[in-house]
């Protein structure tokens, strides 16, 4: 009798769990547990921990998919012991003594960050920024993102906690080749660091929405993988 891997994804900045609702009914179909973590973006030790619940709730073996910021987490949080594999989508991946602004800063600033609003405390994505962010989606798609992205604390890519789950766990790697958020060189780079079975989409910064298949395809190889 085989196993299905259970699949627990972990969202970035100015997203929250819904911004996998296109990869969460096909994966279940196909028999995956599946959980999606919604963390506050309020810091990092808290929204690791929040990732780690989600893999507590699920049965093993785990997938871990992070997105952008979201890659920092799985990178924390795969340290878990029944997390087997890793899938980083136009992610952060900062190595133990890097924070994510660390590695954001080895590479040239991206168009999304002149487009930002920091008020009350929190760093908001605005409708100047939502086409750097997501401009390859239909415009209505793109107000959806606007409208229910959860908004992080301005010093959230500083804060640091212990874990570095890609050397010690195979890495998978989607490069989204036309980001304005990510730096795909960094996304390169951080895929070849890695040692990470690399894909690359002519993408925005979401490829889980604008091309949910090819996500989808690389998630799954990564889940057979972990087949018992």
């Amino acid at each position: 009798m085989t196993t299905k891997a259970s699949i627990v994804f972990a969202h970035g900045l100015w997203a929250d769990g819904s911004c996998f609702n296109k990869l969460v009914p096909a994966l279940q179909a196909e028999g995956h547990t599946v959980a999606s973590s919604q963390h506050g973006l309020d810091s990092l030790a808290g929204d690791v921990a929040c990732v780690t619940r989600s893999i507590d709730h699920v049965p093993g073996p785990v997938v871990l998919v992070g997105h952008s910021y979201g890659g920092t987490l799985i990178t924390k949080a795969g340290v878990h012991d029944r997390v087997g594999a890793l899938v980083y989508i136009a992610a952060l991946a900062p190595d133990e003594d890097e924070t994510s602004q660390d590695q954001q800063n080895k590479f040239a600033g991206t168009p999304v960050f002149e487009s930002l609003d920091i008020s009350g405390g929190r760093i908001w994505l605005t409708q100047a920024g939502i086409g750097d962010f997501c401009g390859d989606l239909p415009a209505e798609e793109q107000q959806l993102v606007l409208a229910t992205g959860a908004v992080p604390v301005p010093d959230l890519f500083s804060q640091q906690v212990p874990g570095t789950a890609w050397r010690t766990k195979p890495s998978w790697y989607i490069v989204a080749n036309n980001d304005r958020t990510v730096n795909p060189d960094l996304e390169r780079a951080a895929a070849e660091r890695m040692g990470a079975k690399t894909y690359a989409v002519d993408s925005s910064h979401v490829p889980m929405l604008s091309h949910p298949d090819f996500v989808l395809d690389v998630i799954r190889d990564a889940a057979r993988s972990l087949t018992a």
